[in-house]
């Protein structure tokens, strides 16, 4: 582990943190589930306006940009500040069967199970861990020194585009291309709770019934329109892909976050684990509107120390956790969405160069 800690510093940290974690749990109730609510319900007026202002356009052009910001924020709303949170069971307490994380599903192609079991349990359990976390850099992106470097890693910046925009479906085949479903020779030590077969037939599954409503049922409904509403969905889905990308990258892969070895992480307390969900993330600063559009992902470092406690809450814990921080001398990242993209940008291209003479180098 990389830290300059001793055990006793880090058995404070986790005290100190716990006393924050405790503090918000005992305000979890009426507030959170009317919150998550409301929010619920501008998600699906943002949607049925959207759907309502594409058939508005035999009125006249202007319309299909308002129905495609309506729609984009309805997606975006569904898969971050609703979707995402509630796959971490944040809301289960409410013991609502729409708003709870074993029945959920969110508006994506990928299978929300699917996600669950490759984000819930595996990156936030080995955060960073390289070997381990197969969300640091999604087998696709070399963004470390850990990696060794190959030929493909000159273009990863173009890579990287090309995985914002199709992210939702990047997310949908994450776990089959880990488990080497369709190419690739599986890992000896991998071991997944479900076959290959019943992995193909949830991607299929899900994957078919989005195409569907999307490319298909919707345009089909609002026919004299087709093409416009075809086009708006596909924008949309795009504009969604791009935002939710681009903040998940801010928050995992800014210059200054770190990366572990197994080695580093063996035997690892609650402490130690606190200390590496910190060093392995990153914060964006913004209004209100701005956590909120982002799932609160802005306040990535309070998610990973706190997945399951609403996310709303994270705005007000973050001076908490900044100020025990400061008490260890622990850096706490945090910036601009600008100032925190460049460094994502300045990451991505200096990985992507080859490494100085003398290093381990793929071909």
């Amino acid at each position: 582990m990389k830290n300059k800690l001793n055990d006793q510093q880090l058995l404070n940290l986790e005290a100190d943190l716990n006393r924050i974690r405790d503090e918000a749990l005992s305000k979890v109730g009426k507030t959170d589930a009317d919150y998550i609510r409301r929010i619920i319900f501008i998600q699906r007026t943002a949607e049925v306006l959207g759907r309502v202002l594409l058939v508005m356009i035999l009125l006249h052009p202007i319309f299909f940009i308002f129905g495609v910001l309506s729609l984009t924020l309805s997606k975006i709303l569904d898969n971050m500040e609703i979707g995402h949170n509630v796959l971490h069971g944040q809301y289960d307490w409410m013991n609502d069967p729409t708003i709870n994380s074993r029945t959920y599903e969110w508006d994506l192609a990928g299978d929300a199970k699917s996600w669950k079991r490759i984000h819930n349990h595996e990156h936030h359990t080995y955060t960073n861990i390289i070997g381990k976390d197969r969300d640091f850099g999604y087998g696709l992106l070399r963004l470390s020194d850990d990696l060794p470097w190959k030929r493909k890693n000159l273009w990863q910046f173009l890579t990287y585009l090309n995985l914002s925009f199709l992210f939702e479906w990047g997310i949908a085949y994450h776990e089959l291309a880990a488990e080497r479903v369709f190419v690739g020779k599986k890992k000896k030590n991998r071991v997944s709770p479900l076959s290959d077969d019943q992995l193909k037939k949830m991607f299929f599954s899900k994957a078919a019934r989005q195409v569907f409503k999307d490319y298909i049922f919707f345009p089909l409904v609002c026919w004299p329109v087709f093409l416009p509403v075809l086009l708006a969905n596909i924008t949309a889905n795009l504009l969604r892909n791009l935002w939710t990308s681009t903040i998940i990258f801010c928050g995992h892969f800014t210059e200054g976050v770190h990366t572990f070895s197994e080695k580093e992480c063996e035997n690892e307390t609650k402490g130690h684990w606190y200390y590496r969900q910190i060093l392995g993330s990153s914060n964006l600063t913004g209004r209100r509107w701005f956590h909120i559009l982002t799932g609160h992902l802005s306040c990535q470092i309070e998610h990973h120390l706190f997945p399951d406690i609403p996310a709303h809450r994270y705005v007000e814990m973050s001076p908490k956790v900044q100020k025990v921080l400061e008490k260890y001398n622990i850096p706490y990242n945090t910036g601009s969405f600008f100032r925190q993209y460049a460094t994502v940008v300045k990451r991505l291209i200096r990985y992507s160069l080859p490494p100085k003479e003398g290093a381990r180098v793929t071909r």
